[in-house]
């Protein structure tokens, strides 16, 4: 089968009419980057935030035009509102308006209630200041510390370029979709889970705009099939990019648990992921020492190879609850390597007992807390 190329995807979207008919939505700079993987094709359309829902069909009319192409397998088009639609460029800027004398200031306008999902009790986010902190095993074990404590647990992958719960989880193969684009979640070890990695190939680099990043990450939450469940854990990106701030902002989180190593070079970052919770005010459930020493196989003997305590002593430094430590052995990074999380495949072990206990600190943390209400994509 021939590949599909960009070059027939956008000869093919010319032919699709702006809104209000005015010209194309190629010519209008309307298509972002198109991205194609395995003849499945790829691709956002901007439009202007408060027409979105009146443009759906805009949205719908791409997606035929494109599925029309000869050899396309599959079609995933989002609308998004990064910039004003039909206008190429930076878009000019606004004067700034002065703010009111404070004796005639109005009152503080609340903020829109963030869209549930339903079904979804608490949704957690696990999220580090930087990568390679162990933070995606930590999600894993996390959420099976969940369900083994007696939670119906999910588990969302947004690490969009980077996914990894496919093989943390050893899911392969493509999830079903049902009615009304809805696609059903694929599921190991009793917990659902969706992530970019179940749509395209695992060596496949997404090279897509933020934008279009925000807005297919939205519809893997809302466009699931997640059933009933007490608890879904969000594996965060690392940093405090983009997709940190669209789930933070749209998103409404029950909490959020932050993930470190003990050395000072790792808190720095750590510090910034909880300073980001706090200006969109999530709540921080705590924060997890990952790697905090090492067990040496053999002997037992143990080696603080990172330093020791450090993510304690930050939690105390800023009044947050400390969850707990988990050593750095071979068991973990084997059961994690191989699919089979070291809490599924030694559950009676001192890793698995870590995880449940931590588990359980972060439900305490729930309890007792308002839990705000929880916040198209088409895959073939």
């Amino acid at each position: 089968m021939p590949d599909v190329t960009k070059e027939q995807v956008l000869t093919a979207l010319a032919k699709v009419r702006g809104p209000d008919l005015e010209d194309d939505i190629v010519s209008r700079g309307m298509v972002s980057d198109i991205f194609i993987s395995g003849n499945k094709v790829y691709f956002s359309i901007s439009v202007p935030a408060e027409r979105a829902k009146e443009l759906e069909p805009l949205r719908l009319a791409a997606e035929r035009t494109v599925k029309a192409v000869p050899d396309v397998k599959g079609v995933l088009v989002t609308l998004t509102a990064d910039r004003k639609a039909g206008q190429g460029g930076a878009p000019a800027p606004q004067p700034q308006k002065q703010a009111p004398p404070a004796a005639h200031a109005h009152p503080a306008q609340p903020r829109p209630a963030k869209t549930g999902v339903p079904g979804v009790g608490a949704i957690i986010a696990v999220a580090s200041g930087k990568g390679g902190v162990g933070k995606s095993t930590t999600a894993v074990n996390l959420a099976l510390g969940f369900q083994a404590n007696g939670l119906r647990v999910g588990i969302l992958d947004a690490d969009i370029y980077g996914p990894s719960i496919p093989r943390l989880l050893k899911i392969s193969g493509r999830p079903q979709q049902i009615e009304n684009r809805i696609i059903v979640p694929m599921e190991n070890y009793g917990l659902k889970a969706m992530s970019m990695g179940f749509l395209v190939d695992e060596e496949t680099a997404m090279i897509w705009r933020g934008p279009m990043v925000q807005s297919a990450l939205l519809q893997m939450l809302r466009e699931v099939a997640w059933g009933d469940l007490d608890v879904l854990v969000v594996d965060m990106p690392p940093g405090t990019g983009d997709v940190q701030l669209t789930l933070a902002q749209q998103v409404p989180l029950a909490g959020a648990v932050v993930v470190s190593t003990p050395q000072d070079l790792a808190l720095i970052d750590a510090r910034k992921a909880i300073t980001m919770f706090g200006k969109v005010e999530v709540p921080l459930l705590g924060i997890i020492e990952n790697m905090s020493y090492f067990l040496a196989p053999d002997t037992g003997t143990r080696y603080n190879i990172f330093g020791h305590g450090g993510a304690r002593n930050e939690s105390e430094r800023i009044g947050v609850p400390f969850l707990g430590e988990v050593p750095l052995t071979m068991e973990i990074r084997e059961t994690s390597d191989i699919g089979t999380p070291v809490v599924v495949a030694d559950p009676e072990g001192a890793a698995a007992k870590i995880y449940r206990d931590i588990a359980a600190k972060a439900w305490q943390g729930l309890q007792g807390r308002s839990v705000r209400a929880a916040p198209a994509i088409v895959f073939e």
